[in-house]
Order: C-alpha cells, then sequence, then structure tokens
C-alpha cells in the first residue's frame, strides 16, 4: 500500500495496521534526530533511550497530523519528535545546578555588554567582566553547552515553520504573534558573529552534526561546541531581555 493510501486508510478509517506501516516508515527519521541529538547528550543518556522518547514523539505526530494542512509530515514530525525528546530531558532533570547558574550568568553577561556596547561582544570581554581567563570560560561554554541546547531547541525549530502552520489557523493575532517571533528570531541570528551564524545555520537548518560542521569550517568539534554554546547565549539573552 502506497504511502498516501496509508495516511488515508488511517485518518479516515482508523486502520491500526495503516498506522503502524506509517510508524514502520517514519521510524528511521526518529534514529536521525535521536543520533544528532545523542552527539550532544551522549554522556548523560543512553541513544537506544533517545529513540524511544521519539518514537512517542512521533505517534504523537501522526494523531495529530491534519492530511488537509499545507505543511510536510516530514517537518512537522521533526517537531514533534524532537519535543518529545526534548520534554523527556528537561523531566531527567540531569543538569547540575551549578551549570545552570554559571550559564545564566554569562548569558547576564552577553546581555549587558551588548547593551551596552550596541554589537556583539569577544571574549575578552567576557571574561573581563566576569573575572575570569579565556581558558576558563571556554572551559564553562563546554560545560554549558548541553543545557543551552535543551534551553533553546525548540524555539529554533518551532519558529521554523511555524509561521506556515499558523497561517492555516483562522487566529489572526496568533500568526502576527508566531510572525514577529519568527522574525525577531531571524533577526538576532542574522546579527551573529559570521562563525557563530554558521554553526547555528548548519547545526538547525541544515542538520549536520558537530563533527560534520567542524569539516565545512575546518576546527574541531569542541571549537563547533564553544561556538554554538556562544551563539545560543547570546540569543537567550535577546529574548530574555526585559
Amino acid at each position: 500500500m502506497e504511502l498516501t493510501a496509508l495516511w488515508h486508510s488511517y485518518k479516515h478509517n482508523r486502520n491500526l495496521q495503516a498506522k503502524t506501516k506509517l510508524i514502520e516508515h517514519y521510524i528511521q527519521l526518529v534514529k536521525v534526530i535521536a543520533g544528532r541529538l545523542y552527539t550532544s547528550y551522549g554522556t548523560n543518556v543512553e541513544y537506544d533511550d533517545l529513540v524511544s522518547y521519539g518514537i512517542f514523539g512521533l505517534i504523537d505526530a501522526i494523531e495529530k497530523f491534519d492530511l488537509d494542512k499545507q505543511v510536510k509530515f516530514r517537518t512537522y514530525a521533526q517537531i514533534r519528535i524532537r519535543g518529545a525528546i526534548i520534554d523527556e530531558l528537561r523531566s531527567l532533570d540531569w543538569i547540575p545546578r551549578s551549570i545552570r547558574q554559571k550559564a545564566r550568568q554569562i548569558e547576564e553577561t552577553y546581555s549587558k555588554l551588548e547593551n551596552q556596547l550596541g554589537r556583539s561582544v569577544f571574549d575578552m570581554e567576557v571574561a573581563d567582566e566576569l573575572g575570569i581567563t579565556i581558558k576558563e570560560l571556554q572551559d564553562v561554554l563546554m560545560q554549558t553547552n548541553s543545557f543551552n541546547i535543551v534551553s533553546l531547541e525548540e524555539t529554533i525549530l518551532e519558529n521554523n515553520i511555524a509561521s506556515k502552520q499558523e497561517e492555516q489557523n483562522d487566529l489572526p493575532e496568533k500568526v502576527i504573534c508566531v510572525k514577529e517571533t519568527h522574525n525577531a528570531l531571524k533577526d538576532h541570528i542574522e546579527k551573529l558573529p559570521e562563525r557563530e551564524k554558521q554553526v547555528i545555520s548548519l547545526y538547525y537548518y541544515n542538520n549536520l552534526t558537530y563533527k560534520e560542521i567542524g569539516a565545512v569550517l575546518q576546527v574541531s568539534e569542541s571549537r563547533v561546541s564553544q561556538l554554538h554554546s556562544k551563539a545560543i547565549l547570546r540569543l537567550r539573552a535577546k529574548f530574555t531581555e526585559k
């Protein structure tokens, strides 16, 4: 049975065999997303666990997907799958309080300095403000990398397609709100330092791993991790400014 027929069989007739075949068809998407996240969280969680969390997201996506909306299922499912994994990671609360505090302190420093100077700040300026060396700052960025990804992952992914979904609804005020957030995110990303902007683009929009990004930019995976952390801290600072 072709894919379109499977969708119609399940959505219109609630055929459970069709649902099972849909899950089997899209399970590879779960594995790909889980694999990418595992490169970031591998020291804290097992790959098979991430896949399990993602399967719940896939099932939820199949249940809630509207065949009449002008959004591809794979695009829609990516958010549900990743969201299910991120939600479970949040509930596990494996990130030490000290790491959260360090991430918040650096984020506040980025916000303060960039508001004062009206530009992106350099590592030396952030380190001086915090009273630490550049090496210590880089070490903290490595430590906070996983926390930073969890914190902003959903925002970037959801806003990547949310405007397309909301355009199909009959809630104009919600459409405006989503579009404003989407446009603000694009604007903030565009203003990031070039290397950080490249990392965000390659990781979230081109779906490359740290290793692949490192090969493209000709830097180490650890350097990609640092750039990623800095970019997300800058973005978080923008979205949390009063």
